[in-house]
């Protein structure tokens, strides 16, 4: 029940403004967001690929209200990838990009994004990596297919992310799966209606599992975006009946949430990427981490109810 005003207060400036300014906010988002600059971040990703990991990094920001916003936010992206460049990781650290920060929202945003997500699509091949488009509310979904459709056309190694908790995301997993895609599948993390998603728990569970049979079975790469020990668990047993190796999908989970787990799967010879962060704009993706698992939230409480 928590979850649904979790993601109303994403939305509220007030709460934004007084979450931000308590002095034991800064102590739990770096458990989540480990810098709010490139310089920041670079140690961290040398660090987590040196213990045998990948990454996938997300700039965050979604609230773009100009044309100008959203070229910063492309450029931002290419700062990254000429950063990660010396490094020489290749596929290990791809980049995850939310359309509403390249514009997609603005008044002509679907040309808009295209045109901006395309030079960072372009920069990432140049140095072996690919991006992948996340999720974000339904009615964002149609645009951001139809995206990722014409940015594979030249660089087919582009993925994308679906959502478990909408009715409409196992027609699309049938599509992607079909056409060789590689798929993030999420549990989701948005507030939908019950006119377009599952409401309960069970029922988005239930969901997950059809789509994971979907994608295990298909032509593409799964990519699995959980932190439940059963779907974990689930997924080997899916990836063997399929006959896929453990290079043929990967598991993804966020910084800072079930650090020994990513480091267990890593070490038994699976793909284990960590979804990390950073950047100053935190405050919606903290919001719904939060609302995402009530130990988040019995975290943040417990700091902020702590003296030190």
């Amino acid at each position: 029940m928590l979850g649904p005003l979790i993601l109303a207060a994403s939305r509220s400036d007030r709460m934004r403004r007084l979450i931000s300014a308590a002095p034991a906010t800064k102590r739990v988002v770096d458990r989540f967001i480990p810098g709010e600059t490139v310089d920041k971040v670079m140690p961290i990703i040398e660090d987590l690929t040196n213990k045998g990991l990948e990454l996938t990094m997300d700039v965050v920001g979604e609230d773009i209200t100009n044309p100008e916003q959203a070229a910063a936010a492309r450029d931002t992206y290419l700062d990254l990838i000429d950063r990660l460049k010396h490094l020489e990781l290749g596929e290990r650290v791809e980049m995850s990009v939310k359309l509403s920060m390249f514009g997609q929202a603005l008044d002509g945003g679907h040309d808009l994004a295209l045109a901006n997500v395309r030079p960072v699509v372009e920069a990432a091949a140049a140095i072996d990596t690919t991006v992948t488009l996340d999720a974000e509310d339904h009615t964002t979904l149609d645009s951001m297919f139809t995206i990722h459709e014409e940015l594979r056309k030249d660089f087919p190694q582009t993925g994308c992310v679906i959502q478990a908790y909408l009715f409409r995301t196992e027609a699309d997993a049938r599509r992607l799966a079909g056409n060789a895609s590689r798929v993030r599948l999420v549990k989701g993390a948005y507030k939908e209606p019950a006119e377009v998603a599952y409401q309960q728990k069970h029922e988005i569970d239930k969901a997950y599992v059809r789509i994971l049979k979907i994608l295990m079975e298909g032509d593409g790469y799964p990519m699995i975006g959980s932190h439940d020990p059963r779907l974990i668990s689930m997924t080997q047993e899916r990836a063997r009946q399929a006959g896929r190796k453990l290079d043929q999908y990967e598991f993804q989970m966020l910084y800072g949430i079930r650090s020994d787990e990513h480091l267990r799967l890593a070490a038994e010879g699976h793909r284990m990427r960590v979804y990390t962060a950073y950047g100053t704009d935190w405050y919606g993706y903290f919001m719904r981490r939060l609302a995402e698992k009530p130990a988040n939230l019995r975290f943040f409480l417990r700091s902020m109810l702590s003296k030190s």
